[in-house]
C-alpha cells in the first residue's frame, strides 16, 4: 500500500533503525554522570550533536535537541522574544506558517505582545518588500518557514533574511520540511527542525540559536541542553535522528531530482484526468516531493477514505477533514479552493508504477464521491429567463453550498445573479474560488439573518 503522506511523517530510514537499535544498548545511561556508562552515553550525545550541526551548518554548541519540532518552535520563539523584550514586543510571521508558530504567536499576543501577519500571493509565497513593510522599530522577532507544509511552496528565505539583517531583527526559520531534502538558505538567526520529517524517529526536534542572538529561556530550566530543553535526553532517538539526517542529505540530490519528475507528472496529469481541479502552490519554486490539488464538488474526508480503500495514504487541508470545520489557514491565505483538497507527498524510493497506479485510481475515487454527493456535470445547462435566484444552503457543509450553486447557475441569464445563503466558514473561500475556476463573477458577501449571503453573477 503506497504511503504518500511523508510531509506529515516520513517512514523510518534504514540508517535510523540501525543506529537506534545500536544506541539502545550503549546510550541508556545518564550522559551527565562521570562513570563509564555515563561517559559512553555522553560521547554518543556529543557525536550526534556534531553530526547534526554539520548537516544543518552551525556550531555544535549552537544546537539543542528538543522532544519535538513543535517544542523547538515554542522554545525558540519564546526565548528570542524574551531575550529582546527591551527592543519591543512586536512579532512578524507569515500568514501560512505552521500551526506551532501561529499558536506561539497567539500566546504572545494574549500576553500583551503584538503580531503582524505578512500576506502571501496565490502561490503561497511572501515578498521581501511586504516583509520589509511589516518590520518596525519595536520588532523583536520574525518567523518564516523555509517551505510550506501544505502546498510545498519555497519561501524567499535569503531575501527576507537580508531585510531582517538590515533592520536588526533576528529571523527564525522553520526548516521542518526542508532539512534533509534541500539546503536551507543562510542568513537566519534561529532554525528549527523535526526528525520524523526526514526519516528519523518521532520525538526529536532541533533548535539552533546562533551565537550573538539574545535568548532568555522561559519557564523552569535545568542543566541539560544549555538549559533550553529540560529533562533527560532520549539518546537512542537523538543518535538515530542525527544518523538519518546525514544519510538523507547524502542521498538528497539524486532522490530529489527523481521525485521532482514524478511530482511533475502528477501536477500535469491530474487536471487532464479529473475535471474541475485546481493544482495549488508554486509550480517551480517548491519542494521536490510534494503536490497539492483541490477538486470541486468533493468532500475531502470522503475522498481520502475512497483513496485509502484504493490503497493510497494521502492527506488533506480541506475543511471537511477538520474537527473545526474551518478551511486550512494556508489555503485560505492563498485564496484558493479548499474543498476536496488532496496533498500527495512522496517518500524516498517511490516507484514510477506507484504514481501511475495513483493516477489511475484518482479519477474513479473523485467520480464516486461526486456521484454520491449529487454533483453537477461539467457542462453548463442552457440559460433560462429568471433574473436572480436564491439558494438556501444553511446548515450544509462543504462542498454542498458550491454544488448547489453549480446546479442552478445555468438557470439565470448571463448578467443574472445567484445568492447562496451559507453558514459554512469554507464558503467564504470556496465560492470565490469556484467563480475564478468557472469564469463567473463573485460580487461579494452580504450580511444575512443567519450566516452570510454570497452573491455570484453569471458571466458565461
Amino acid at each position: 500500500m503506497p504511503y504518500f503522506d511523508t510531509a506529515s511523517s516520513a517512514p523510518l530510514h534504514p540508517v535510523a533503525r540501525q543506529a537506534l537499535l545500536a544506541a539502545l544498548d550503549e546510550g541508556w545511561a545518564d550522559p551527565a554522570r562521570l562513570h563509564r556508562e555515563g561517559r559512553r552515553a555522553g560521547l554518543l550525545l556529543d557525536a550526534a550533536r556534531e553530526a547534526a550541526a554539520e548537516a544543518v551548518g552551525c556550531r555544535p554548541d549552537e544546537l539543542t535537541f528538543t522532544p519535538s519540532g513543535t517544542r523547538a518552535v515554542h522554545t525558540g520563539m519564546s526565548g528570542a522574544l524574551a531575550g529582546r523584550r527591551r527592543v519591543g514586543r512586536h512579532l512578524v510571521v507569515s500568514s501560512v506558517e505552521h500551526s506551532s508558530v501561529l499558536h506561539s504567536a497567539a500566546a504572545h499576543e494574549a500576553e500583551g505582545g503584538s503580531v503582524s501577519e505578512v500576506a502571501v500571493d496565490r502561490s503561497g509565497a511572501v515578498s521581501a518588500a511586504d516583509w520589509a513593510e511589516a518590520l518596525r522599530a519595536d520588532t523583536a522577532l520574525a518567523c518564516l518557514q523555509s517551505a510550506n507544509h501544505e502546498v510545498g511552496t519555497e519561501q524567499p528565505v535569503a531575501e527576507v533574511a537580508e531585510v531582517c539583517r538590515e533592520a536588526g531583527v533576528p529571523l527564525l526559520v522553520d526548516a521542518a520540511q526542508s532539512l534533509g531534502r534541500a539546503p536551507v538558505p543562510g542568513g537566519w538567526s534561529l532554525l528549527v527542525g523535526s526528525a520524523h520529517k526526514w526519516g528519523g524517529p518521532p520525538g526529536v526536534g532541533l533548535l539552533v540559536v546562533r551565537k550573538g542572538v539574545r535568548f532568555a529561556v522561559r519557564g523552569p530550566a535545568d542543566e541539560r541542553e544549555s538549559g533550553r530543553s529540560a529533562g533527560f535526553e532520549n539518546i537512542p532517538a537523538i543518535v538515530a535522528a542525527a544518523a538519518s539526517l546525514r544519510a538523507v542529505r547524502a542521498e538528497a540530490e539524486a532522490e530529489s531530482a527523481r521525485l521532482r519528475i514524478l511530482v511533475d507528472r502528477i501536477r500535469s496529469r491530474v487536471p487532464e484526468l479529473v475535471p474541475d481541479v485546481e493544482v495549488v502552490g508554486d509550480p517551480v519554486r517548491r519542494l521536490p516531493h510534494l503536490v497539492t490539488f483541490s477538486c470541486l464538488y468533493v468532500d475531502g474526508e470522503a475522498l481520502l477514505h475512497e483513496l485509502d480503500r484504493a490503497g493510497f495514504s494521502v492527506s488533506s487541508g480541506s475543511s471537511c477533514t477538520s474537527s473545526t470545520l474551518t478551511p486550512s489557514h494556508v489555503l485560505r491565505a492563498m485564496g484558493v479552493l479548499s474543498e476536496g483538497n488532496v496533498r500527495v507527498s512522496l517518500p524516498d524510493g517511490t516507484r514510477d508504477e506507484e504514481v501511475d497506479d495513483f493516477l489511475e485510481a484518482l479519477p474513479r475515487a473523485v467520480a464516486e464521491v461526486r456521484a454520491r454527493l449529487g454533483a453537477p456535470a461539467s457542462a453548463a445547462p442552457s440559460p433560462a429567463p429568471a433574473a436572480s435566484l436564491v439558494v438556501d444552503a444553511l446548515g450544509k457543509r462543504c462542498p454542498i453550498p458550491v454544488i448547489e450553486l453549480a446546479k442552478v447557475i445555468g438557470e439565470v441569464p448571463v448578467g443574472g445573479t445567484v445568492t447562496v445563503l451559507s453558514d459554512d466558514e469554507a464558503a467564504r473561500l470556496d465560492i470565490p474560488a469556484w467563480c475564478a475556476m468557472r469564469e463567473q463573477e463573485y460580487v461579494g458577501e452580504e450580511p444575512a439573518v443567519r450566516g452570510s449571503a454570497h452573491v455570484v453573477r453569471r458571466l458565461v
